[in-house]
């Protein structure tokens, strides 16, 4: 007996992911898988049969992976039914798979083991295995009262507002609730948000969704605890918080000045109603893929401002995509430093870890390669310029999720592309390639040092 148990016990260690973004990862394509199957039925699509294998799997990886993009119209080629499935993976993809199941576990067993403690961690960017119960907890509080919150509001506006039926109503609040909080962009009208680009009823409160979950919950904790006390903020939430506040206002300036006067996007809506356009489009842009505008009318040169704040993204551990402003907060600092001629990187009367130097800057250069990569690899398929392709390229990778028009256009290894930067750009280039790694290979002796000419 004892020797059965060895064998068993030998091959689970073999099979199970023994680190934890193994594990992570590994939970992300067992969703996408299941959605695919489930999306594939004939009572998850409209008409007669049902959807086909690319169509499945690019719904469903878009929805897990909280992106947006997709190559048919979510209101009218998926039924109810399926509608439902999409919004329960992009509930699942923006809590995280080993999230949701240690949410699972405490709930229900009121209990967590250590190997479960472990990957929750890994997943929620935890400080440390014992706070893993409460942070947990934490974010699912936020997370429902979040979404209740903004789902009334859409709700009692879509029904007192807009007149539409209170069961519809209530529908159409729910979804969107869910869907801008998890960062995600789905939306069940056929032209996304376009038809309320002048309502701040509805524009607004997703817009306040879309920045709650993408602060990052680290940063929400922290308000909770010491919302009065900004001198008792720590560096992530500082950086999260005064980047954040930038680049919206950024964006809005940038977006409005670009697209004030363009007849097909802003320039025949009034002040007010460009204002709140070109605000919507700034917090959507650099991490949802709603669009109260036509993103495939924009200047080229609003795609690739676009561009850039889609690659930043929002804050780390939430529900955001990008690279995520504290890592371009950090290379910013880097570059002050090193033009200044200082020794050491400081931030906000704190001296930045060198191991943080490499992580910003291999984070970045990884994901820099991915994107050209990739768009190269689209422009050898496809008729389609540069800018659109890089739009598309780095909107799937940033999760973000908006689209110049071109995705359901592209041939069928181009969407497979799309899929595998979706995948990539929800875990992140870094915990991909540790969950590939099979173990770590410390240096035991370090070699003389050197220094090349730079320049």
């Amino acid at each position: 007996m004892h020797v059965v148990v060895s064998r068993v016990s030998a091959v689970g260690r073999a099979v199970l992911p023994h680190h934890p973004a193994q594990a992570i990862a590994a939970g992300f394509g067992v969703a996408i898988v299941v959605g695919t199957l489930v999306l594939m039925l004939p009572i998850a699509k409209t008409g007669a049969g049902g959807a086909n294998l690319l169509e499945a799997l690019f719904t469903a990886t878009s929805a897990v992976c909280v992106t947006g993009l997709a190559i048919v119209d979510t209101a009218t080629y998926w039924t109810p039914f399926g509608q439902v499935v999409i919004l329960a993976l992009i509930q699942i993809g923006g809590l995280g798979i080993m999230s949701f199941a240690s949410l699972l576990g405490v709930l229900m067993a009121r209990r967590l083991g250590l190997k479960s403690r472990i990957q929750a961690a890994a997943e929620t960017k935890s400080t440390g295995f014992g706070d893993v119960r409460s942070v947990l907890l934490g974010v699912l509080r936020i997370t429902v009262a979040t979404e209740l919150i903004v789902a009334l509001l859409l709700t009692l506006r879509f029904a007192v507002g807009l007149g539409n039926p209170w069961g519809h109503s209530l529908w159409l609040g729910f979804f969107h609730s869910i869907s801008a909080f998890n960062n995600a962009g789905f939306a069940l009208f056929s032209d996304n948000l376009m038809g309320y680009v002048g309502d701040p009823w509805i524009c607004l409160p997703i817009a306040a969704a879309i920045i709650v979950g993408g602060v990052g919950f680290p940063v929400l904790f922290e308000l909770g605890r010491h919302y009065r006390r900004p001198l008792h903020w720590t560096m992530n939430t500082k950086l999260v918080l005064y980047g954040t506040v930038g680049l919206l206002a950024g964006g809005t300036a940038f977006i409005c000045a670009l697209e004030w006067s363009n007849p097909k996007t802003l320039g025949v809506l009034s002040t007010a109603d460009k204002l709140l356009a070109g605000f919507f489009q700034s917090v959507i842009t650099r991490t949802a893929g709603f669009n109260s505008v036509d993103i495939g009318q924009m200047d080229p040169a609003t795609w690739l401002g676009m561009d850039v704040l889609m690659f930043i993204g929002g804050g780390p551990a939430g529900t955001a995509g990008g690279l995520k402003i504290t890592t371009f907060a950090v290379l910013f600092f880097i570059l002050l430093t090193e033009v200044q001629g200082g020794t050491a990187v400081n931030i906000f009367g704190k001296r930045l870890s060198r191991a943080v130097h490499r992580q910003a800057i291999t984070i970045v250069l990884l994901a820099v390669a991915l994107i050209i990569g990739s768009t190269m690899v689209l422009m050898l398929m496809t008729d389609f310029g540069l800018d659109r392709l890089l739009f598309e390229t780095i909107s799937a990778f940033a999760t973000v999720g908006l689209s110049t028009g071109i995705t359901a256009s592209l041939p069928p290894a181009g969407q497979l592309m799309l899929v595998f930067l979706m995948f990539i750009g929800r875990l992140g280039p870094v915990t991909l390639a540790s969950a590939l790694a099979l173990r770590t290979r410390p240096m035991m002796y370090e070699f003389p040092k050197e220094r090349p000419l730079i320049g």
